[in-house]
């Protein structure tokens, strides 16, 4: 919807306080809302909207960009108090008075020289794009088209080395994942990966930094206990932010076409994203 309408949703939303026993969930988009193919099922929409109606706080945890991430809002037409982005490297907070309905209250950055120029050693025909607070992405090497978001600026890989970073993407087509991840792993550093096409993907987020930490600040800031969250996701970015959410008696979802590894963390699995797996999940919600 036009970003006009958001102060209306904001005031609607306002008007009605919030339910003593609500929930907190909090779900991922690629794979777990979204099809692969961007598109959005009616069951899933109505799904989200039933919860929200209920007075639960449904709010996205992504590995997207801000600004790949407020459309998605407005598609779902929801406008939670708080939104996490850059696999929790950046936290919204609602803001009627902000441009676009939200603005930055947490951002954890960290200059990538160290991680690029150690992994550069072992890939060293491997694209490496660095994402600054602004969703901006500097990168060098090829990347396929439309895969960095629209803004995307090719420098020298020297260029991107003390750009501080809320995320550093390594792209190879040469290696798998688990090669990603050995590599990775030497350094110390957190990491997430996961496929996308023909190849593998790599995001660097800034080291104890991902979905989970950022989500239990929310969590907190909301006072919701941690019995009543929930998390849904399918990819590996997501597996900290799952356990995070099936401890204490809350729900970790992994959607049913997830990696192994994802699903063995998670304490409830759901159909996978091409059946609506995650309506099911959200039909169960009282």
């Amino acid at each position: 919807g036009p970003r006009g309408l958001r102060a209306d949703w904001i005031g609607d939303y306002m008007s009605d306080p919030p339910r003593d026993d609500r929930s907190f969930i909090a779900l991922d988009i690629d794979g777990t809302i979204l099809l692969e193919d961007g598109t959005l099922t009616d069951d899933v929409l109505h799904a989200v909207h039933r919860v929200r109606d209920l007075g639960h706080e449904v709010t996205l945890s992504t590995g997207r960009s801000v600004a790949m991430t407020l459309p998605v809002l407005d598609r779902l037409s929801i406008t939670p108090e708080f939104v996490i982005c850059c696999n929790g490297a950046i936290t919204l907070q609602r803001d009627a008075d902000a441009p676009v309905g939200y603005r930055r209250i947490h951002v954890e950055t960290f200059i990538p020289r160290e991680v690029l120029t150690t992994i550069r050693k072992n890939l060293e025909h491997g694209a490496f794009a660095v994402e600054d607070e602004t969703g901006i992405y500097r990168y060098s090497g090829t990347f396929p088209d439309g895969s960095l978001g629209g803004a995307a600026e090719h420098v020298s890989f020297d260029e991107l080395l003390d750009r501080p970073a809320t995320r550093v993407v390594v792209l190879s087509p040469k290696h798998g994942t688990e090669e990603f991840l050995e590599i990775v792993d030497q350094m110390g550093l957190h990491k997430v990966s996961y496929n996308v096409g023909w190849t593998a993907w790599l995001d660097i987020a800034p080291d104890g930094v991902n979905k989970s930490t950022a989500a239990e600040r929310v969590r907190d800031e909301l006072g919701i206990p941690r019995d009543r969250v929930g998390a849904g996701g399918d990819g590996r970015n997501d597996l900290e932010f799952l356990s995070w959410a099936a401890v204490e008696g809350g729900r970790g979802v992994a959607m049913g076409q997830a990696p192994r590894d994802v699903r063995e963390v998670a304490n409830e699995i759901t159909g996978a994203d091409v059946d609506s797996g995650l309506a099911t999940v959200l039909n169960s919600i009282d």
